[in-house]
């Protein structure tokens, strides 16, 4: 038996699929002198807002400007004394 070949009590794992740690959506409208805007979830339906500074964008596009309506992106969300908002938009290549 060599280093390479599992032996016959070894159990062999499939390669775990990576799963993104964000819902996908996409951006429905777009703000810029109020730097806000909404986007709608691809899995409900719903759209949901968000404004900067209270939304974090990660990514290619680092800025709300950046932002074009009907990019798909990914985000995730939090609370806010104003109900559910987006707290971080993830801008895919």
């Amino acid at each position: 038996m060599t280093d390479d070949d599992p032996g016959d009590g070894d159990l062999a794992f499939p390669a775990a699929e990576v799963q993104e740690p964000y819902y996908r959506g996409v951006i429905t409208r777009v703000y810029y002198g109020s730097e806000s805007g909404t986007l709608r979830s691809e899995g409900t339906g719903r759209e949901y807002r968000f404004r900067y500074p209270f939304v974090e964008i990660r990514g290619a596009i680092p800025r709300i400007d950046g932002l074009r309506e009907g990019m798909t992106v990914g985000f995730d969300l939090g609370w806010t004394s104003r109900g559910r908002r987006v707290t971080v938009i993830r801008v895919y290549d």
